[in-house]
């Protein structure tokens, strides 16, 4: 009782290409494709969007810090 037989694995194919049909199947193969690649694109995206936000953080997070530094400085030089 093990797995699965290349035999078995035949037989299925050939009963649901007699099911849907060699076109249908085709169509229904593309159009997962697409789905998978568009899925893809869009991970990627996200990434680069998530990676662009963070080094802006980063750009914003210090150039806060140096105009509160130099607020610091402005203010003991007025004191």
């Amino acid at each position: 009782m093990g797995g699965i037989s290349i035999w078995q694995l035949l037989i299925v194919l050939v009963i649901v290409v007699l099911l849907f049909g060699t076109k249908r199947l085709k169509g229904i193969g593309s159009d997962l494709g697409g789905a998978i690649k568009g899925f893809k694109k869009a991970v990627t995206e996200e990434e680069k969007d998530a990676d662009f936000d963070e080094k802006k953080q980063v750009e914003e997070k210090r150039t806060s810090e140096t105009v509160h530094t130099d607020t610091k400085s402005e203010a003991k030089d007025k004191s």
